[in-house]
């Protein structure tokens, strides 16, 4: 029987490694893309079938590089994880017109150019996941979220676009908005957010009955103020 394959674009020491952890853990085989290779190889090393793979999530021809190395190395992707994210934090005045579309690449065409990779799989066999991983950003501007905060909304936008045109082929689109630090807890008080919990919520949305899928999930520490 063939094992699942999930792949997760974006790997840092916080979510990123979480995200690979806990779909190793859960039976799928992982791959681990990201610009540089050095953490997400040595992260893949410690996971039972797992491989590294430099992927450029803003540049089509190094996405679709990629993903042909995954789906002939550990085949056919069944859920995605978009994590890659990027900010160029200030107000208008201080951001260049080059800060503003580099967010906008990494954020939203990220996204758009590999759910392209892994839609006509998953819809020939009526199954399959895409998490996107957003921001509260994607809901309100602040000044210094001014490239920030509308490359999150896009790819808000863009999900829900995904999700009622994909719904339908049994392929789940979801967005996870992380309202808050992201730290492993210290002391008595969370006051952060702990990646392997934000993990744990991906792997159960892509474990949803149709009956019942959730688009926007909202996770934040019981303290944090909304």
């Amino acid at each position: 029987m063939k094992q699942p394959v999930c792949v997760v674009c974006g790997i840092g020491p916080k979510n990123g490694a979480s995200f690979a952890r806990r779909f190793a853990e859960d039976g799928y085989a992982v791959a681990l893309l990201s610009r540089k290779t050095e953490l997400s190889t040595s992260i893949a090393e410690t996971l039972p079938k797992a491989r590294a793979y430099a992927c450029d999530v803003s540049d089509a021809a190094s996405v679709e590089t990629a993903f042909a190395a995954v789906r002939r190395e550990l085949g056919e992707i069944d859920v995605l994880v978009f994590n890659a994210g990027s900010g160029s934090w200030g107000n208008i005045e201080e951001l260049s017109a080059e800060d503003f579309e580099r967010s906008w690449r990494v954020n939203t065409l990220g996204a758009f150019l590999t759910a392209k990779q892994v839609i006509p799989h998953m819809k020939e066999r009526g199954s399959g996941n895409i998490v996107l991983v957003g921001a509260t950003a994607s809901l309100r501007g602040k000044p210094f979220t001014t490239a920030f905060a509308p490359a999150k909304a896009a790819q808000r936008s863009l999900g829900q676009a995904m999700a009622r045109h994909l719904g339908p082929s049994g392929v789940h689109v979801s967005l996870v908005i992380i309202d808050g630090g992201i730290a492993k807890p210290t002391g008595e008080e969370i006051k952060t957010l702990d990646p392997d919990a934000i993990a744990k919520a991906a792997a159960y949305l892509v474990q949803q009955d149709k009956s019942a899928w959730t688009f926007e999930l909202d996770l934040r520490p019981h303290v944090e103020s909304w």
